[in-house]
């Protein structure tokens, strides 16, 4: 129990029974604590309760925050102790791999394996793993699921054990739903009541996930975050996690959205405007009157794109809105009536019109002036007015078509041409093809969608878009409309309450009539996981070197993640999802040419069948209901017939086979002993990979297909596996062989060493030899044997995307020391930092370009004075016998990511602890 140095703790009383809590108002009689933010009074809640004299927690911390001041540089570092953890099963089974492999690891350095075990409640939901394999047919569903479980038997077995052999770890089987929209509608606590030191402590629900997109809980007024793997084993183990006390940039929301707009519309809004002020690192909090006319799920919505807008957080107040829908979703009147006390005890209750936070900087947006948008054709943040569709479309055509070689060089010439779906000069015989699918003749040509998928977290949760498409849908079918036949639809609704509801509008048969039956429950398309397109339309891509496109309403859209055969994807809310589904290309302008026409001949428009707000709001009304949450998540750990048939090894320590290309004891720990290492200069380092802005952690480590001539595929290959049974990198992320031999695989990741050429491959350099081309994984391999370490250099915005920790585990296992770049994504930096790999920041103004390095030199990095320093000197040496010298910054935070990397990584660091706890 915490030290309480500032006599904060009080007695709530709550349905007849009295809680013990750390009173926020009462440190404000000696801290004018009024004006914070809500995020930085959950910040200082948090350094109440942990307080232990300094060791994690003193005194001055608790002062630091409570002395906010807004407009400081961050500076100051604190611990930060969340509630609990949730996972995904991509990013989850790793971290299951590395509990498993610590409590070997843990014994051999004199420890009891029953020490690696969580300490706080860390709840796993399998949802990534399902593939649209089948679609458009009532029995999709039913088939996806067991070609997912015949997939997956290894990695959902190896869960099964992990379930029976920790505590405080419990498993949502698969098709169940999507991870945060089931933490939100069942997992959450908001306010968490727990038994500790024999008191009943009420605190704030804080969390940490595995995904980045786990700030859709901030939506509810829970502040938490994504983390890598690494960092989150970190906090199951009781490991505080350290972090410099953030700005807050306020965003304040003003009015009510217009008729005829989304949740999606705003949420695109919002990103856009974030991306462009700058976030990363910071939180962000909205406030305004805005925020009355705001439903939860909307909320929630803008919440989960946090990752795309840059912040660590996008956080919500608790108000009247979150009881409502505390209520809605089922949850007790004694945990509703304990949020409701607690929050107003403590002043984080909102009421509209209450005396606005200090923040570091504030945005205004007026609800009013959302528009119909997209964001697209490859990035979350650029977004697009559904007016504006048909000419970005076209104006991002060029660049893909330029290796056309029959093409003449002006293509803007043949754009200017296209009518319809069609783009270029079709008696050039490109940019079209035709083909014979669903017994049906017809013309592929650049601009067709060939994926149309409601799937992701980020809209599924949104009763009000989900309706709206089920209402356009249904008005679309009455008029005779039709999804194109060369159209991949798929409906994956984020949780059984989405399909429950949409049934009982009576307008889940009107999706099925368009094509969009469910498929799964599961992220699906958004992270990859599209599944392949009909062998007629990909057969039709590869003849004409078409440039297609897919629709999606989800919240990622990077370069090779839809689809590798997809050039082209937009983010786009479910209604428009089904309208460009019908459409069948993006060369069009949804708000004035007509979608198709209706059986009696006619056009029909986009305005024609889209349903008001009204109509969606009545239809809300109606049908979505208590009763639905309450039955669909009576049993939510329990599972299925198959999840329930698995069988799965017994034991403590779990039993590794050789043999698995799935499960595979890592090797972070191999020949690990209780000395600490040092932070050295690196020598005589190669460049691995020279890249430009923009590199996302799907670049750096793909999630979905496996190309069966890539050094994964090969390995795979050798070992007996054929490539219909692959899977995808993200189901094999237990698997370090397969992993580390995918990392920088992505097919469009450009490495610049070859002038933009696409494709994970490198120079590998020898003396006195030439240069070779080969891919990254071989290229590193010689290098690990030649005893030479690497570098990576980037530009702007290096390990954007999923948190995945493969990003940085691949990186360690390849060899790369340090990466060099202009700047760095939140979760990644701290990824790499956790696996023992050194991000150095370029000078403002400098990069590999203006300094003229090509990729060819090696590099020496100095200075570091075992992590003391925070500038270090980069020498790079040509072979011409000239030098580069230029300063950057050592991105080692805190004291304690210092103390991390001097033990190789944060892991090592936990394990020496726990076992030094042993031997003492």
């Amino acid at each position: 129990m915490s030290q309480d140095s500032f006599s904060t703790r009080r007695q709530l009383s709550v349905d007849g029974r009295s809680l013990t809590y750390f009173s926020l108002p009462a440190l404000g009689e000696r801290f004018d604590i009024g004006k914070l933010p809500y995020s930085m009074k959950i910040l200082l809640e948090n350094l109440l309760r942990h307080e232990d004299g300094g060791v994690t927690v003193g005194k001055e911390h608790i002062e630091a925050v409570a002395k906010w001041d807004a407009k400081a540089e961050p500076d100051t570092e604190i611990a930060f102790m969340p509630a609990r953890v949730v996972l995904q099963d991509f990013t989850g089974v790793p971290c299951v791999v590395d509990l498993a492999a610590m409590r070997d690891a843990v014994s051999r350095l004199g420890g009891s394996p029953k020490q690696i075990n969580p300490l706080i409640p860390s709840e796993l939901v399998i949802d990534h793993s399902v593939q649209v394999d089948v679609f458009g047919r009532a029995d999709a569903l039913d088939l996806n699921g067991k070609i997912e479980f015949e997939r997956n038997m290894e990695r959902y077995s190896f869960l099964r054990w992990g379930q029976k052999a920790f505590d405080n770890f419990k498993v949502v089987p698969p098709n169940t739903g999507i991870v945060h929209q089931v933490n939100l509608e069942n997992l959450a606590r908001v306010v968490v009541e727990r038994d500790v030191d024999g008191e009943s402590l009420a605190f704030p629900d804080t969390v940490f996930g595995t995904d980045s997109h786990t700030t859709m809980i901030n939506g509810i007024g829970v502040l938490g975050w994504g983390v890598g793997g690494i960092e989150a084993e970190a906090a199951m183990l009781g490991q505080p996690s350290s972090m410099l006390i953030p700005q807050v940039v306020g965003f304040k929301l003003l009015g009510q959205l217009p008729e005829g707009t989304t949740a999606t519309d705003l949420v695109l809004t919002v990103t856009q405007m974030l991306r462009k002020l700058g976030v990363v690192g910071k939180f962000v909090e909205f406030f305004g009157d805005g925020l009355q006319h705001l439903p939860l799920a909307d909320r929630a919505t803008i919440a989960n794109m946090a990752p795309e807008y840059g912040a660590t957080c996008g956080i919500f107040p608790i108000d009247a809105e979150s009881l409502n829908y505390l209520r809605l979703s089922g949850r007790s009147a004694s945990q509703i009536a304990l949020v409701e006390a607690y929050a107003k005890a403590q002043g984080l209750w909102h009421e509209p019109g209450a005396p606005e936070a200090s923040y570091s900087t504030t945005l205004e947006l007026d609800l009013g002036d959302v528009k119909p948008s997209l964001a697209g054709p490859k990035r979350p943040q650029d977004r697009v007015l559904l007016v504006d569709v048909k000419q970005n479309y076209r104006d991002n055509l060029g660049p893909l078509t330029v290796n056309r070689d029959k093409r003449s060089p002006d293509v803007s010439a043949f754009v200017a041409e296209g009518g319809g779906a069609a783009v270029g000069n079709e008696s050039l015989h490109k940019g079209i093809a035709d083909i014979s699918i669903n017994q049906q003749n017809v013309r592929l040509k650049d601009g067709a969608v060939v994926i149309a998928a409601i799937t992701s977290c980020t809209n599924t949760s949104n009763p009000a878009v989900m309706l709206g498409a089920g209402l356009l849908a249904r008005n679309a079918a009455r008029l005779g409309l039709k999804a194109k036949p060369w159209v991949k639809t798929s409906l994956g609704p984020g949780s059984l309450v989405v399909t429950d509801y949409l049934r009982k509008a009576g307008v889940l048969a009107d999706l099925e009539q368009l094509g969009f039956f469910v498929v799964g429950y599961g992220c699906t398309t958004c992270i990859g996981n599209s599944g392949p397109l009909p062998t007629e339309v990909s057969a039709g891509i590869a003849t004409g070197d078409l440039v297609v496109a897919s629709v999606l309403s989800g919240n990622r859209n990077f370069e090779g993640r839809v689809h590798p055969e997809v050039k082209m994807n937009y983010l786009a809310s479910p209604p428009l999802v089904v309208a460009y589904a019908i459409a069948g290309t993006v060369d069009i302008d949804l708000s004035r040419d007509p979608l198709g026409q209706s059986t009696d001949g006619k056009d029909v428009f986009l305005r024609d069948i889209w349903p008001s707000n009204k109509e969606i709001g009545d239809v809300i009304s109606a049908t979505v209901g208590p009763e639905l949450f309450a039955q669909n998540y009576a049993d939510v750990f329990k599972g299925d017939t198959r999840w329930n048939t698995i069988a799965s090894p017994e034991g403590e320590s779990f039993a590794w086979e050789s043999s698995s290309t799935y499960i595979k004891n890592p090797p972070y720990f191999d020949g690990m002993s209780m000395s600490v290492g040092t932070i050295d200069d690196i020598h005589g380092a190669r460049v691995l990979g020279l890249f430009g802005d923009s590199i996302t952690t799907d670049h750096i480590s793909p999630a979905g297909n496996i190309k069966k001539d890539s050094p994964a595929g090969r390995f795979l290959i050798e070992r007996g596996v054929q490539p219909a049974d692959f899977n995808s990198y993200g189901s094999r992320r237990g698997n370090d062989d397969v992993m580390v031999r995918g990392t920088f695989a992505n097919i469009r990741i450009k490495n610049l060493m070859f002038g933009g050429e696409e494709g994970g491959n490198t120079l590998y350099f020898k003396a006195d030899t030439a240069p070779e081309k080969l891919s990254i994984y071989d290229a590193a391999m010689k290098y690990k044997a030649d005893g030479v370490p690497l570098v990576v250099l980037a530009g702007k915005e290096y390990g954007t995307g999923s948190s995945r920790d493969w990003a940085a585990k691949g990186t360690n296992l390849l060899g790369v020391k340090a990466v060099i770049a202009e700047s760095f994504e939140r979760i990644h930096r701290s990824n790499l930092v956790g696996m023992g790999v050194l991000p150095l920041l370029f000078n403002d103004g400098e990069n590999a370009q203006t300094l003229g390095l090509d990729g060819s030199e090696t590099f020496d990095v100095t200075g570091l004075r075992d992590g003391e320093s925070k500038r270090a000197t980069v020498t790079a040496h040509r072979k011409d016998g000239s030098t580069v010298s230029f300063e950057v910054k050592v991105m080692l935070l805190t004291p304690k990511e210092v103390e991390y990397f001097r033990h190789g990584g944060i892991l090592h660091y936990v394990l020496r602890q726990l076992a030094a706890k042993k031997a003492a």
